[in-house]
């Protein structure tokens, strides 16, 4: 199993896949409809503009396992050292510790790129995924309750953030 950034052109399909599955039998995505195949241009071309990390982990077949990323948390400027982490794991390959890699490497890349704040909103029914943040640092931001409708029942959003060093000298600007 490798470590990986992904792109457009590999792993769009095998991307789409796993959000798909996750929307139709989860709570990981608040969204209710599948995504288009056509979604995924737009999605890749935000990350690249905002260089925004795509890290996956990947089998010896090249089989995309999981995958992570980070965007904007909030779209105003003074939000610009801040980010809205996620990480999804195939359905098939869930249990294998490949959360823990995954995030581990976003957290590396958010340093890197001196993020001061990773942010996580976890459906707090998923303590899978809550404890996998407590184990690398995050703290419980809060939650907000009722947030969400989704499988006929209503849905609690916790927030999990970790502060970084970075950056060095932030500025206003």
């Amino acid at each position: 199993m490798r470590l990986i950034h992904c792109t457009e052109q590999r792993h769009a399909a095998a991307i789409l896949e796993i959000f798909n599955h996750a929307i139709l039998h989860s709570t990981a995505l608040y969204d209710y409809q599948p995504r288009p195949p056509e979604a995924m241009g737009p999605w890749f071309e935000t990350k690249r503009r905002n260089d925004f990390p795509v890290v996956g982990l990947e089998d010896d077949a090249g089989t995309l396992l999981g995958f992570a990323s980070y965007g904007t948390f909030r779209a105003w400027p003074a939000y610009k050292y801040s980010v809205e982490h996620s990480i999804y794991i195939h359905p098939d390959c869930r249990g294998m510790g490949l959360g823990r890699r995954l995030l581990e490497a976003l957290i590396d890349e958010a340093r890197q790129r001196e993020v001061h704040v990773m942010i996580g909103g976890i459906d707090l029914t998923n303590q899978v995924s809550i404890a996998l943040h407590q184990k690398l640092g995050f703290s419980e931001a809060g939650v907000i309750r009722e947030v969400a409708f989704k499988f006929g029942r209503w849905l609690d959003l916790a927030f999990y953030q970790k502060v970084l060093e970075g950056p060095a000298a932030p500025c206003d600007g």
